[in-house]
C-alpha cells in the first residue's frame, strides 16, 4: 500500500533533542491519553495548547482538562491553553496551529458501542486526521505524531501470532468499525505525508490495549472495563488474549517520538511485557486487592455462551474472533531507538484500580 513508513535500523543513535519550551499542540486534550500527554509535556517544560470539542460545552471541557492536569500533580501556570476544534469541521484548526512547533494528534473517536454504520466512525477518524495534517503543514509545523492503534497492525490473518510495525490490518477485512477506522485513518495519513506533506515530518504510535490510572472521572473504555470488573458487573468474561500498555508509557513514547531524529517516517508498536486475558486481569485484582476485588469475575464464557453473546454484542464478537490466539508483540524498535521501557503489567492494572477507588468510581 502507498504511503507506508520506511524501515529504520535497530542500532539507531538514541540521543534526543528535548525541544524544551516549544509550543506543542495536543488534540483531544480531555481524553484518557491526552491528559497524560499534556501532563508529560508540562513536566518537560513545554508550553501546551490543546483542543477539545465544544458543542456548547467549551467551558466545562476546559475545566475537565485543568482538573485532570491538577490530579496529575502538575501546575501548568500560564503554559496551558485550551481551545475549541472538532475533527468533523474546519473551524478552529488554523487558530489552534498558530505558533506550534509540533503536534501530537491523539484525538480519535472511540465508541462505547460499535455503530451500525461503520462510516459513523471511519469518516471522522480519516477526515479528522487529514484536517489536522493539512493545518499542520500549512502553518509550518515541524512534526506530527499520530496516535494510531494495534487495531491497524494485527487484525488480519497471518501465519503465526507474532506482530511488529511491518504488519498491517487489511482495511477491506470484515472487522469491527473501530478497527477499520484506525486502519483507514492511518493509511490515509501516511499517504498524505508522502504525497502532500511538503516536508512535514510524520510519526505514528500504535498502542495495544491502553490501561493505567485515569486522571478524570470521564472513563475510557479500558478503565470502564476494570471498573465493571471491580463492581461485579461482569460475572464471566470472553476467552481471549490481548496486548496491554500503560497510558503513562504511551504518553512517554509520544514525547520521545516528538523530537527524536530517527522517529520521522516511522511507526512504533507500544505494548507491555505480555499478552493477557480478561480472567488474568481479574486474578491480579483479586490477588492484590483482597476484599476490594471480591466481585471480580472468576470464570470465562463457554464457547456456546460466547457464540450467543456475539450475536448481539459487537465487543464480544470481536473478542471471539481472537479466541485461541495469544499474540506475541515485538517492541524492540521503540526500545532500541528511544530506550523506551514500559512498566510491569501488574503495576498497570493495580494503578488503574487505585485511581478508580480514589475518584470514588467504585467502592473500595
Amino acid at each position: 500500500m502507498e504511503g507506508k513508513p520506511v524501515p529504520v535500523s535497530a542500532d539507531t543513535d538514541t540521543d534526543t533533542d528535548t525541544g524544551g519550551g516549544e509550543l506543542v499542540l495536543v488534540t483531544g486534550g480531555n481524553g484518557y491519553v491526552g491528559t497524560h500527554v499534556i501532563s508529560g509535556l508540562l513536566r518537560s517544560g513545554h508550553r501546551v495548547r490543546t483542543t477539545v470539542r465544544s458543542h456548547g460545552r467549551a467551558t466545562s471541557a476546559e475545566a475537565s482538562v485543568r482538573s485532570a492536569i491538577a490530579a496529575s500533580g502538575v501546575d501548568p501556570g500560564g503554559r496551558l491553553d485550551v481551545v475549541s476544534a472538532d475533527l468533523t469541521a474546519d473551524d478552529g484548526w488554523d487558530d489552534a496551529m498558530v505558533g506550534c512547533a509540533r503536534v501530537l494528534h491523539v484525538a480519535s473517536p472511540f465508541p462505547s458501542v460499535q455503530p451500525e454504520n461503520a462510516d459513523d466512525l471511519i469518516v471522522p477518524a480519516r477526515d479528522g486526521t487529514l484536517r489536522v495534517l493539512r493545518a499542520a503543514r500549512d502553518h509550518g509545523v515541524k512534526r506530527v505524531v499520530m496516535t494510531s492503534s494495534f487495531a491497524a497492525v494485527g487484525y488480519s490473518a497471518k501465519d503465526g501470532d507474532e506482530y511488529d510495525e511491518s504488519d498491517w490490518t487489511d482495511p477491506a477485512d470484515d472487522n469491527a468499525p473501530y478497527i477499520r477506522s484506525k486502519t483507514i485513518a492511518e493509511l490515509a495519513a501516511w499517504e498524505f505525508a508522502e504525497k502532500e506533506g511538503d516536508g512535514l515530518e510524520f510519526t505514528v504510535i500504535n498502542p495495544t490495549g491502553i490501561f493505567g490510572p485515569t486522571l478524570s472521572p470521564r472513563l475510557s473504555a479500558s478503565a470502564e472495563l476494570v471498573r465493571a470488573m471491580l463492581a461485579g458487573e461482569m460475572p464471566a468474561v470472553p476467552r481471549t488474549h490481548f496486548g496491554v500498555v500503560d497510558v503513562r508509557d504511551v504518553a512517554d513514547l509520544h514525547l520521545r517520538a516528538m523530537t527524536h531524529p530517527a522517529a520521522t517516517g516511522q511507526r512504533f508498536l507500544a505494548s507491555g511485557d505480555r499478552a493477557v486475558s480478561f480472567l488474568w486481569i481479574a486474578g491480579v485484582l483479586a490477588e492484590h486487592l483482597g476484599e476490594r476485588a471480591a466481585r471480580v469475575p472468576t470464570r470465562e464464557l463457554s464457547d456456546e455462551e460466547t457464540r450467543v453473546a456475539a450475536g448481539s454484542d459487537p465487543s464480544v464478537r470481536e473478542a471471539a474472533g481472537q479466541a485461541g490466539s495469544v499474540p506475541i508483540l515485538r517492541t524492540a524498535k521503540a526500545r532500541s531507538v528511544f530506550g523506551w521501557s514500559p512498566r510491569d503489567t501488574v503495576t498497570t492494572f493495580l494503578d488503574t484500580a487505585e485511581s478508580l477507588f480514589r475518584l470514588g468510581l467504585v467502592k473500595g
